[in-house]
């Protein structure tokens, strides 16, 4: 949960949601599900663009999981 909101806070949301009725509840699942799903692919596009960039500096390697531990092991 977020750190601006208490848990009394989201307790209060719910309870007006519950008073909803069930085709409004539906209504607004679905605009939060989609809402989300932006969110996430909108995060998703930006650490795309993060390791673009990082792979542009140097910063990312490629291998295999034996040859990133024998990496290791060798400092």
């Amino acid at each position: 949960m977020s750190e601006n909101y208490s848990t009394s806070d989201f307790q209060e949301v719910i309870e007006i949601v519950e008073k909803f009725s069930l085709e409004d509840r539906e209504i607004l699942l679905d605009i939060l599900k989609k809402r989300l799903s932006q969110e996430r692919r909108r995060q998703l596009e930006k650490e795309i663009a993060e390791v673009r960039q990082d792979y542009q500096k140097g910063k990312v390697m490629f291998g295999t999981v034996d040859g990133f531990l024998a990496a290791l092991d060798k400092d």
